[in-house]
């Protein structure tokens, strides 16, 4: 290829090439030639050669070296040249480059060139890469361009002043007489460009702004004559009027009015007028009505007016367009919670929604659904929103099931419906819930007294009937182990009794310890489940026996010490089953680890306590269990000696503290099935008197917020009326259903 190709020639060869290697190759010849011609004599073809190298740049190969060229056909007296050299000025040099610095006075010669053309050129480059140093130095000859009477050369100067107020916004002053004189054109692009600079000074200046509430009534009645105009062939758009100005003029109008009554009282008619006025089966319509509508909302506008807005947005979700579907719905989202009831009222089109292919549309759709929930519409919106749940794509399972549980958890209309609610989403979408899910259920069972015969009926045949759920089969387990005598008794009024027999229930629970689909926590929670139910059933205790023993070798090494843990109960503590407690106190049983992320045991059979993973919920386990003589911890009372089955004669009295005079006895003085009190005596036998006795009662931190700890809920002081130096306080004792403790 010759040195001295046109560009078209130069286009067409590096177009033909076949391979990225052959074009870099053609562009480097090239590249060289030009270089060459740079370092020679004027001859004519600079002009020529700067086109081609930003032909070349465009493609992103390396064109720097044609940047001090641009400066020399900027500053040559012809127009052709010139126009070469500023379109190399905005593509090749930036603010950060010295070389721009070399073109300010040249741009200010042109400023003041006779020829309009010249004079856009050099406006246009300003606006494009003019630095902060080059706008405070050209700032005076824009606001006199401003002031010109040339149309075609103040819109442009109007665009510039917007790019040197957002580089130097202590500018703003100096155009702001100008920018306000310019709204009193008839042309267009005059207008067009005077409203982005006083947007742009209002944005960036209070003083600015409330200056320019003024004008409002000015825009006002541009607006509308923009609106009622007849059919305009240079600026109708779709048959509306100059649509890109009125999108212009009604966010400017939406700055005025926000926070002030008098500018947008000012402005609710005409926004009226344009809501009702405008078509919007066009692009251009719904784009006008898309700007009338965030006007509305962000301005103190009419309650009425907030409706209209409303009900044109939700006009939006029934257009074929996806994009407006889409910004109709992202800004509902935003009035949501202002105008609920306004929203409320395309619940349905809204819904429609979520059957829609595309994802971006469907998840909008989701997060308006959810936040249109309420205690009215719960039960028929949550029914759309499952019947979603089992068909929306993956990647919006888990936000809708954690949107279905939070709308759950607030408008629950009975916690009957709460927990078919959340069982029926993790039969639809387990997999995909949050970690916090399966501790939540259980608690929400826990209170739910009434409920639990029929939800462990409804768990066990969810249970039998499919396994590869995890979460819904960690639930089902420990609803099992805790409930299991309600399961065998076989009579629910909420639910059809089914007859399960005691190898019903081991089966299913062996089935899950089996499972290659069960995760070592769903295991964890299986085999708590068949150990609590040793003292739930009379006839499979061997059977149980046998299933904990077998994962004392298991290689999980949580699984083991678990087993170990329940294999050294039935060794050690079997007598403890199915006797009965002094005062009422749990059995053994009860404190089944009651998280994996730590094990009591450890203390309870000498073990060393260290953390292992979480994986598990037990819960007290009702029924008698009695207490050994000696110091073993599992003595609860320590040193009484009930034997099981024999009647107590009287409440039993230890001595538990003896030191500096005070001596403090506990006494067992009644028990009932769910608690028991206990008496704390405390005497001064010294000759002085003892101030600030407080009791203070504490249990591990493993026991907090789990069912079967002993939790002291109250205490009495009691003294006698004579001032005896002793002190009793009456303690009752009871299972805790509390999520968290405080102080006590």
């Amino acid at each position: 290829m010759s040195p001295s190709v046109r560009l078209q020639e130069m286009i067409r060869v590096i177009r033909g090439a076949r391979t990225q290697g052959e074009e870099r190759g053609v562009i480097q010849r090239e590249c060289a030639a030009i270089r060459a011609q740079f370092r020679q004599a004027d001859n004519g073809t600079r002009s020529h050669n700067l086109a081609k190298l930003l032909y070349v740049h465009m493609l992103g190969y390396p064109a720097h070296f044609g940047q001090m060229e641009c400066v020399r056909l900027i500053a040559s007296p012809r127009y052709n040249e010139k126009r070469v050299g500023y379109l190399g000025a905005m593509m090749l040099l930036d603010e950060k480059q010295d070389a721009s610095l070399l073109i300010t006075n040249s741009i200010k010669n042109d400023l003041s060139h006779n020829s309009q053309y010249v004079q856009s050129l050099a406006l246009c480059t300003l606006a494009c890469m003019g630095s902060a140093e080059m706008c405070r130095d050209l700032a005076p000859e824009i606001d006199r361009l401003l002031r010109a009477s040339n149309s075609y050369i103040k819109k442009k100067a109007a665009l510039c002043a917007v790019h040197i107020v957002r580089k130097v916004p202590d500018l703003g002053e100096l155009f702001t007489p100008a920018a306000r004189s310019l709204l009193c054109e008839k042309n267009h692009g005059v207008l067009h460009g005077a409203v982005v600079l006083i947007t742009e000074l209002c944005e960036r200046n209070p003083d600015t702004l409330e200056q320019f509430r003024k004008v409002v009534p000015e825009l006002v009645q541009i607006m509308k004559g923009l609106v009622m105009s007849g059919y305009s062939p240079e600026h109708n758009v779709a048959g509306i009027s100059d649509p890109f100005l009125q999108v212009r003029i009604l966010r400017l109008l939406r700055i005025l009015g926000r926070n002030n009554d008098t500018a947008s009282d000012a402005m609710n008619d005409l926004l009226a007028q344009v809501a009702t006025n405008t078509d919007s089966s066009k692009t251009a319509g719904s784009a006008v009505l898309y700007e009338t509508v965030l006007t509305v909302m962000d301005i103190k506008s009419e309650s009425g007016l907030r409706v209209l807005a409303v009900n044109i947005l939700g006009r939006f979700l029934l257009n074929n367009d996806r994009n407006i579907r889409y910004i109709s719905m992202t800004s509902l989202q935003k009035i949501v919670q202002t105008d609920h009831n306004a929203v409320q009222r395309h619940r349905g089109t809204i819904v429609d929604c979520l059957k829609d292919q595309d994802a971006s549309v469907k998840r909008r759709a989701l997060e308006l659904s959810l936040a249109l929930v309420s205690a009215v519409n719960i039960r028929s919106l949550m029914k759309e929103l499952l019947l979603f749940l089992s068909s929306c794509p993956p990647e919006l399972r888990a936000h809708t099931t954690s949107g279905i549980f939070n709308a759950a958890e607030r408008y629950a209309p009975s916690q009957r419906w709460h927990i078919d609610t959340i069982l029926h989403v993790l039969t639809t979408a387990g997999g995909d819930v949050r970690d916090e899910t399966v501790p939540n259920l259980i608690q929400l069972i826990t209170t739910a007294t009434e409920l639990h015969c029929y939800t462990v009926h409804k768990l066990y045949r969810a249970l039998i009937t499919d396994i590869s759920v995890q979460s819904l089969v960690q639930v089902a387990c420990w609803c099992i182990g805790e409930y299991g005598d309600l399961l065998l008794r076989g009579e629910c009024e909420e639910t059809e009794p089914v007859q399960v027999t005691e190898d019903d229930v081991l089966d299913a629970l062996e089935t899950v310890l089996q499972s290659h689909m069960s995760s070592p926590a769903t295991r964890g929670f299986a085999l708590t489940a068949t150990m609590k139910l040793s003292t739930r059933i009379t006839h499979n205790v061997d059977r149980i026996r046998s299933i904990v023993s077998i994962y004392g070798s298991c290689i999980d090494v949580e699984l083991q010490q678990r087993a170990v843990e329940y294999n050294a109960l039935f060794k050690k503590y079997d007598h403890m089953r199915y006797r009965g407690s002094v005062c009422g106190a749990p059995s053994v049983i009860g404190y089944l680890s009651p998280l994996w992320s730590f094990s009591p045991f450890s203390y309870l059979l000498g073990g060393s306590g260290e953390p292992v993973p979480s994986s598990g919920l037990s819960h007290t386990v009702p029924g008698p269990a009695t207490s050994t003589s000696g110091g073993d911890l599992l003595d609860l009372l320590g040193g009484l000696d009930v034997s099981p089955g024999e009647p107590q004669s009287s409440p039993p009295s230890v001595k538990v503290y003896e030191k500096n005079g005070v001596t403090l006895k506990l006494q067992t003085d009644s028990q009932t099935d769910t608690g028991m009190t206990i008496t704390l005596t405390a005497t001064n036998s010294t000759d002085g008197d003892i101030t600030s006795l407080t009791l203070q009662a504490a249990v591990p931190k493993v026991c907090f917020g789990l069912p079967g700890c002993l939790c002291i809920l109250y205490s009495t002081l009691v003294s006698d009326e004579m001032g005896c130096p002793d002190w009793c306080f009456s303690t009752q004792v009871q299972p805790c259903f509390q999520n968290s403790w405080d102080s006590l």
